[in-house]
């Protein structure tokens, strides 16, 4: 078992796809930071208020108004988070383009896949017609 997993580890595809976890990784932070610290004052600013965060609504529960989501939560109410939803969304946006923009990008510069050769059923075909002469 030790030994499988051993090649299951050096295969490298198994490398790739750790880099990549990592990368992304540290990528989401990025775009957490740009949507958190610069996108959503801005949105806020134009909006009129400047902090999307703590922007909810309660579905039950007494809550006084203005109250931070986190003391919302911690008092027991059951609330409707859509200023986070709403930030994690274009979080999501930002980097779903920006995998797009990668992805598309990687399709350009990496060479088409060779053309598939004649099927099974072609290369019969044609024996079968060889032997018949």
């Amino acid at each position: 078992m030790l030994s499988e997993f051993k090649t299951f580890i050096a295969r490298g595809n198994v490398l790739d796809l750790a880099v990549g976890v990592i990368i992304g990784a540290a990528f989401g932070k990025i775009v957490s930071s740009l949507t958190d610290d610069v996108l959503m004052p801005l949105i806020g600013a134009v909006v009129g208020d400047t902090d999307f965060s703590n922007k909810y609504m309660v579905l039950s529960g007494n809550v006084a108004e203005g109250t931070p989501l986190a003391a919302a939560k911690e008092a027991g109410a059951n609330v409707l988070a859509w200023g986070s939803f709403i930030t994690a969304l274009i979080n999501f946006v930002i980097l779903a383009f920006v995998i797009f923009l990668i992805v598309r990008q990687a399709n350009k510069v990496m060479p088409a896949p060779d053309a598939a050769g004649p099927s099974e059923v072609d290369l019969l075909t044609e024996i079968r017609d060889s032997l018949k002469k």
